[in-house]
């Protein structure tokens, strides 16, 4: 008979490029373990705008005990970043970002046979139904989109809420919004931390005049919001939420990556839901409903990757992976789960028959198809 094993095994020389919004969890938690556990080194170019976060996470795998050359930290613009898509010694990418950058990295790491996996933008939208548990609905919606000052790609900066509970919800909304305590982020107390810098700041609250400009209702407003005394030389906008969004206004489709709500009031589970997935963006999705039917057609119809019922932020556990759809994610291999290991290795496959000494020296016609194939046992 014919025995075949498989062997996943490593590729060489595996970079990183990572985000400013968690520049420890992504690459030091997503990335590089997986990679190196997998038996490959890892290069990676930290975010710009935090670089010595991994510069010391680096220096603790080292004090642990990771050979110096196994993890490798570059500093550099994106630019200079260039050389890991073009480089011979570079087999893949991880990258996780902007969706035109990372349609380029996709592009150009295809294009000198790298291996990439681009995870990208979002836009993720929950169905509120009229059936809701509205005051813990408004307290996880509130939660989804100001945590992490809305700098993260699993945030919720849209909800598309049956018009029978719209007021209601908006008004919870806005008062819970209004209770947040603005603050320094590493105290426990904090409800919301400022944005990383003025430039990101400037570029939410741009984001905020367009959307007053394209018609929607800002019922709660962000900028220049109060600040204990000591946290004013920060980079504020405080919750925003706009209210009656349409789908003909940029500021309810783009990723705008801030504290910042759009409602969008619909007729029912079938509007909302064709709104939402007509979105360019997949990468999360939630309904809201103590309804068993509502969740189960949701689960299955909605485009969203990650899809939660009652959860404002389904991000699953690492092992079943991060696994964004249409522009939010460029790749067939998904970060971290299986598709991470996969992403990581290459697979090999080994078959092998032994000869019985009666049979070494036989002339005996061997098929054309000597191996597996004709190992199957034949039709009777």
């Amino acid at each position: 008979g014919y025995d075949t094993v498989q062997f996943k095994e490593s590729l060489g020389v595996f970079a990183g490029i990572a985000p400013w919004n968690f520049p420890a969890m992504i690459p030091m938690g997503w990335m590089a373990p997986l990679c190196i556990a997998a038996g490959n080194t890892f290069v990676l170019k930290a975010a710009s705008f935090v670089p010595q976060t991994v510069m010391r996470i680096a220096e603790l795998w080292v004090e642990a005990g990771l050979p110096e050359g196994v993890l490798n930290i570059v500093t550099a613009g994106r630019n200079e970043a260039e050389i890991f898509l073009e480089h011979p010694s570079i087999v893949g990418v991880s990258f996780v970002g902007s969706t035109s950058v990372g349609k380029h990295i996709y592009k150009t790491s295809a294009a000198n046979g790298k291996r990439c996996q681009a995870l990208t933008e979002a836009k993720n939208h929950a169905l509120v139904m009229s059936d809701c548990k509205i005051k813990r609905t408004a307290k996880g919606i509130m939660n989804a989109f100001i945590g992490c000052a809305g700098a993260r790609c699993m945030a919720l900066p849209a909800i598309c809420v049956e018009e029978s509970i719209a007021d209601e919800l908006v008004e919870l909304l806005v008062k819970y919004s209004k209770e947040v305590n603005l603050g320094k982020a590493y105290e426990k107390e904090t409800g919301m931390g400022p944005i990383v810098n003025a430039g990101h700041r400037d570029f939410i609250t741009g984001w905020i005049e367009t959307g007053v400009k394209e018609g929607a209702k800002l019922v709660l407003d962000g900028r220049n919001p109060e600040v204990p005394e000591d946290c004013k030389d920060g980079f504020w906008v405080g919750p925003t939420i706009f209210d009656h969004v349409t789908e003909d206004m940029s500021i309810g489709r783009e990723e705008v990556f801030g504290p910042v709500l759009c409602v969008k009031r619909v007729k029912n589970f079938e509007e909302g839901i064709t709104i939402m997935n007509n979105s360019i963006f997949a990468n999360g999705s939630v309904i809201y409903t103590q309804n068993g039917y509502w969740a189960r057609q949701f689960g299955k119809r909605t485009d969203g990757g990650m899809v939660g019922v009652n959860v404002g932020i389904p991000v699953p556990f690492g092992i079943f992976g991060f696994t964004g759809h249409k522009q939010s994610f460029f790749s067939d291999l998904h970060c971290m789960g299986m598709d991470g290991v996969r992403f990581y290795t290459e697979q090999k496959n080994i078959t092998s028959t032994w000869f019985p000494e009666e049979e070494a020296d036989s002339d005996a016609d061997i098929d054309t198809w000597d191996g597996t194939i004709t190992s199957m046992p034949e039709d009777k």
